[in-house]
């Protein structure tokens, strides 16, 4: 059915399929909202200190 070195070929691909399907999960659910929740309260702080700075 499979000599060694298709066998091996066939394990490495799964590896880095299953590596790139759990990067993507990872991302996904936790930088990518980490990032944007980041710069939006970064973003108001800006806007407040703004409004704050033509008060006084």
């Amino acid at each position: 059915m499979f000599e060694f070195d298709q066998y091996l070929g066939f394990l490495a691909f799964l590896t880095i399929l299953t590596i790139g399907f759990w990067l993507m999960i990872f991302l996904l659910t936790f930088v990518i909202p980490y990032w944007i929740g980041g710069s939006l309260i970064e973003r108001i702080q800006e806007i407040r200190a703004e409004r704050k700075a033509k008060r006084s």
